[in-house]
């Protein structure tokens, strides 16, 4: 984990670190960074919090206003509805208080485990490991996973990674997805981790050059 750590924050480490909302500003963020990208999730959700600073005060909103607040990421009418929908749940049914566990969080509108896993890492700091694509293409590409969905990818890593580990899982592989081990063409020639990988490891002996020596199976 040392050998990938990312050169730079996600948006929700982001959020985690600078922003004084607590949990709600990183279970909306996590909802609004879908198919967005990081810089413009961080930017977005400090306009949206310094307008509607609590779950109470987003709840009562009028949709076209947030549309204005958030336009500029994806989808962004759909998000701004639910956003409301969900603040609107946290002020009623849970006292304007996030809950922190996985039955309750899933059952807000358009939180699934992937949303889910992220507040309960980046906003309680509770060991879970949210599966992105990046998460799930690196995974796959080391080799230490062989899965063909996220949520099978959260399952075998949860089985096989140590735990002290999974607070930072997310954070490094969506940085080192962005940046180095990108969907296509990876950059192989500057990943310091490319001997440990089996993408590599085959790609090498496609191209008829010596492969890396195998690394030990993970632990």
């Amino acid at each position: 984990m040392e050998e990938v750590r990312p050169p730079r924050m996600t948006a929700l480490r982001e959020l985690h670190d600078a922003e004084d909302r607590g949990p709600f500003s990183i279970l909306i963020g996590t909802i609004l960074s879908a198919r967005t990208r990081d810089e413009n999730t961080a930017k977005v959700v400090r306009a949206l919090f310094a307008r509607y600073g609590t779950p109470e005060e987003l709840a009562a909103a009028d949709i076209p206003d947030v549309e204005r607040l958030i336009r500029s990421i994806g989808f962004y009418r759909v998000k701004a509805r639910r956003i409301i929908q969900v603040a609107k749940i946290i002020a009623e049914a849970y006292g304007g208080v996030v809950p922190d566990d996985m039955e309750s969080l899933t059952s807000l509108p358009g939180v699934g485990r992937k949303t889910a896993n992220c507040v309960l890492v980046y906003a309680f700091e509770k060991p879970a490991i949210p599966v992105d694509i990046h998460v799930h293409r690196i995974s796959n590409r080391l080799g230490l996973v062989n899965t063909k969905t996220p949520e099978e990818t959260e399952a075998a890593l949860v089985s096989r990674v140590p735990k002290e580990y999974w607070l930072r899982i997310n954070d490094t592989f969506v940085m080192y997805g962005q940046n180095v081990c990108k969907p296509v063409s990876p950059m192989c020639g500057v990943c310091r981790i490319r001997t440990m990988c089996d993408h590599y490891s085959r790609s090498a002996a496609s191209r008829g050059t010596e492969p890396p020596p195998e690394h030990p199976p993970p632990r």
